[in-house]
C-alpha cells in the first residue's frame, strides 16, 4: 500500500446514524487516518470544520437542510479546504460532485477497499495542491544502454512475468519489477489496476467500449481488458476525468 505523507484527520457526515457508524469505523480502520470525526447534518460539519485541521471530509450527498454539494460549495471558499469525498447511493449527482471539485465519488454500498482508494485518492489532491507530488524517473537498461524514463510519460503499464513493460509515446521499456509493484507505488500519481495484467494512467483513458459483454478501456489507440472487479471503480473514477463510458 502506498505510504502518506501524513496522517490524515477525516470528518463523515451522513444524516443517518447506521451509515455514519459504518462509515467512521471503516474509516477508523484504515491505517492512514489519525482521527475520525463525525457530523449528522451539514450545519454540524460546519461546526467540526471551523477548528481549521480536518484533511478530508466524507460525505453523503442527501440530507436534509444542508446537502452534501451545498457543503462542498461552501468549502470551495475556504482558504484551506479539505479534500471533499462523497459517498452517496445516487449516481446523477457524479458530473457536479466533480465539477465542484470532489476529489472521489463512491456508489453505496461501497467495499472497504474501495473507501480506502478514495481516501488514498483525496490525499493525493491535497499533496497536488501543495505541490508535493513530483515526477519519478525509471532507470531501464537493456543490452549495455542506459535509458531514463518519466513517469508521466507512461501511457500504460503490462505485465511480463517478473518484469513490467512501460508503453510511451516513444516506444516500449522492460523494467525489473512486478506489476502489482508498481500498481502500489503509482497509485497516489494517478495509475489505476484494470486488470491483472494491465495498469493505466487514468487521464490517458480516451473512452471505455463494451464487446462481447466485456469491457475495454481504450489508451493510446490500444484497447486493453478491463477485469470486472475493476469495472465499476474505474467508471467512478472516469466521471470527474472527462472519461466516455461506452
Amino acid at each position: 500500500m502506498t505510504t502518506l505523507r501524513h496522517m490524515l484527520t477525516v470528518l463523515a457526515v451522513d444524516d443517518e446514524p447506521p451509515a455514519l457508524d459504518e462509515l467512521a469505523f471503516l474509516l477508523r480502520r484504515d491505517p492512514h487516518v489519525a482521527e475520525v470525526r463525525t457530523a449528522d447534518d451539514g450545519a454540524a460539519a460546519l461546526r467540526e470544520l471551523d477548528g481549521g485541521d480536518i484533511d478530508v471530509i466524507v460525505l453523503d450527498i442527501k440530507m436534509p437542510g444542508l446537502t452534501g454539494l451545498d457543503l462542498a460549495r461552501v468549502l470551495t471558499r475556504f482558504r484551506k479546504a479539505p479534500a471533499v469525498v462523497f459517498v452517496t447511493a445516487y449516481d446523477e449527482h457524479a458530473v457536479e460532485a466533480f465539477d465542484i471539485g470532489a476529489a472521489d465519488y463512491v456508489m453505496k454500498p461501497f467495499r472497504p477497499d474501495r473507501l480506502a482508494e478514495a481516501v488514498r485518492r483525496a490525499h493525493t489532491s491535497l499533496q497536488a495542491g501543495a505541490g508535493e507530488v513530483e515526477d519519478e524517473t525509471i532507470v531501464v537498461e537493456l543490452a549495455g544502454v542506459t535509458r531514463y524514463v518519466r513517469r508521466s510519460d507512461v501511457l500504460h503499464v503490462t505485465a511480463h512475468g517478473d518484469y513490467a513493460r512501460l508503453h510511451t509515446a516513444d516506444g516500449e521499456h522492460l523494467v525489473r519489477m512486478p506489476l502489482s509493484t508498481l500498481a502500489e507505488r503509482w497509485a497516489d500519481a494517478g495509475f489505476v489496476r484494470i486488470h491483472r495484467s494491465h495498469l493505466v494512467a487514468l487521464d490517458q483513458v480516451r473512452e471505455l467500449r463494451g464487446q462481447s459483454g466485456r469491457l475495454q478501456a481504450v489508451v493510446a489507440g490500444r484497447r486493453l481488458p478491463v477485469a470486472r472487479r475493476h469495472a465499476r471503480e474505474l467508471r467512478e473514477l472516469l466521471a470527474g476525468r472527462g472519461g466516455e463510458h461506452g
